[in-house]
């Protein structure tokens, strides 16, 4: 193991070559692997990972060949950097009981790879003199071989670091081939709510659409939906709200009213969900000029009304 990074507060930190950091892994799930996996093949080395479940050690065999299954106490203990890499809710009892078992030691460097949470977490091993990092792939991961290809393929990472390390994580980042998004401290839930809103409920949106178009007797709505939703996306990410087309963002009230009652007796559950989405659609459109005030007063109206009225 290498000599840990010592750092001052409010002294620039030393210059250090981050290829040289031995890694470990604790959490040995889709994020994990895939990183620790990512890490490995720009040439760190990786002295060990922990997992608890019988899933867990079967992807440190098969992800992270060579690499010591070691309990996260261990981990700790013999890396100049550790990525935690668990469920957010699992992080905070975690780091309290490694520091409270005495792993951690003054200079490693302790970073987590949740875009919740920001640095403080990490207080029980700040606090024992480790230096904390948060470095968040906005990537989704599914646990399949094309994980580590998406992680370095040029993404972006939610990182927050104190001053004194920001190059270091910089350094991290681009060796991924990755760019540094620096968040507060204080902005990582709204950075992170902002993510899972977008892609995970684009998950939940999507299938719904699929399963509408099912009960409409399509036979394949992943192929009508494909071109559309891409276009859509592409178009949301290029123009904001200009994007906006299609009934809500032309006031057509008569045809949002029709959508709402065939929802009612086809799919009733899905008629909240829709109510929501077209409120806050119309909103955009209105205040982004798409829809004028009093072109929306009809729609307006329709939306009013109460799941329980359709």
């Amino acid at each position: 193991m290498t000599a840990p990074v010592r750092v001052v507060p409010g002294v620039a930190a030393p210059t250090v070559d981050t290829r040289t950091l031995t890694i470990g892994v604790v959490g040995a799930g889709r994020v994990g692997t895939a990183l620790g996996a990512a890490l490995a093949r720009t040439g760190h080395r990786l002295t060990g990972a922990s997992g608890r479940s019988d899933a867990s050690g079967a992807r440190i065999s098969g992800r992270l060949p060579g690499v010591p299954h070691r309990r996260a106490e261990d981990v700790v203990r013999n890396a100049d950097l550790v990525i935690f890499a668990v469920p957010d809710d699992a992080l905070a009892p975690l780091v309290a009981h490694l520091g409270e078992s005495g792993a951690f030691r003054r200079g490693v460097i302790i970073a987590h790879t949740s875009g919740a949470h920001g640095i403080g977490i990490l207080h029980p091993a700040t606090a024992r003199g480790a230096l904390p990092l948060a470095i968040h792939p906005a990537m989704t991961f599914t646990g399949a071989a094309d994980d580590v290809d998406r992680l370095t393929a040029g993404i972006s990472f939610g990182v927050t670091a104190p001053d004194e390390l920001r190059k270091l994580a910089a350094d991290l980042v681009a060796e991924l081939g990755g760019t540094a998004e620096w968040v507060p401290d204080d902005r990582r839930a709204l950075y992170h709510t902002a993510l899972a809103h977008g892609a995970n409920h684009l998950v939940t949106l999507v299938n719904e659409a699929m399963d509408r178009l099912r009960d409409a007797g399509v036979l394949h709505p992943e192929r009508v939906l494909s071109p559309l939703l891409h276009a859509s996306l592409d178009n949301a990410l290029a123009m904001s709200d200009a994007a906006l087309t299609g009934p809500v963002s032309r006031g057509d009230a008569g045809t949002v009213a029709k959508h709402l009652d065939t929802l009612a007796q086809v799919a009733p559950d899905s008629v909240p969900s829709y109510l929501a989405l077209a409120r806050r659609t119309a909103d955009r459109a209105i205040a982004a000029g798409r829809l004028a005030p009093a072109d929306a007063e009809p729609l307006l109206g329709v939306l009013a009304s109460k799941p329980a009225e359709f």
